[in-house]
């Protein structure tokens, strides 16, 4: 059996790992319209500035905007619309549990699509870096990039 290539990413949020630190990450579906796959799958999308925020039994995606399809015309989709996220009854009550905890968030890390194609999502449960925290991981991977080069 031979191993198969990573997901396919659509769109990915690059300043997660920076600015936050990653405790645990979920895959959550999406409910999205035509238009909006079709724009995602030309990677049309961005995850910048966006959140997860857990209501009542459901999960929305926030501020995430996915462009307009180019062919749309007059069926388009509204670009920051609120996106729900599908997840099992005892997943979105460890994410309310985990949010209610002080300095916790969730963010999306990425859209992707899975092996059947169908766009999932893929959110984390998160802390803020302070700044000092930002400054020695950049210190680490300058670090790590200097001794592959010494290396090679």
């Amino acid at each position: 059996m031979s191993k198969t290539a990573p997901h396919p990413e659509l769109v990915s949020n690059r300043r997660a790992t920076y600015d936050y630190e990653i405790l645990e990450t979920f895959e959550a579906g999406i409910i999205l319209l035509g238009s909006e796959i079709k724009s995602l799958r030309n990677h049309g999308g961005s995850l910048q500035d966006s959140y997860v925020d857990v209501r009542k039994q459901e999960i929305l995606l926030l501020h995430s905007s996915i462009a307009p399809y180019s062919h749309g015309g007059v069926f388009n989709h509204e670009e920051r619309r609120p996106r729900k996220l599908l997840l099992h009854k005892r997943e979105i009550e460890k994410l309310r549990r985990l949010i209610q905890e002080k300095g916790l968030t969730v963010i999306p890390l990425s859209i992707f699509l899975s092996k059947k194609g169908i766009a999932k999502v893929r959110i984390a449960v998160a802390k803020g870096k302070k700044s000092y925290d930002k400054r020695a991981a950049l210190k680490e991977k300058d670090d790590r990039r200097s001794i592959r080069a010494l290396d090679e």
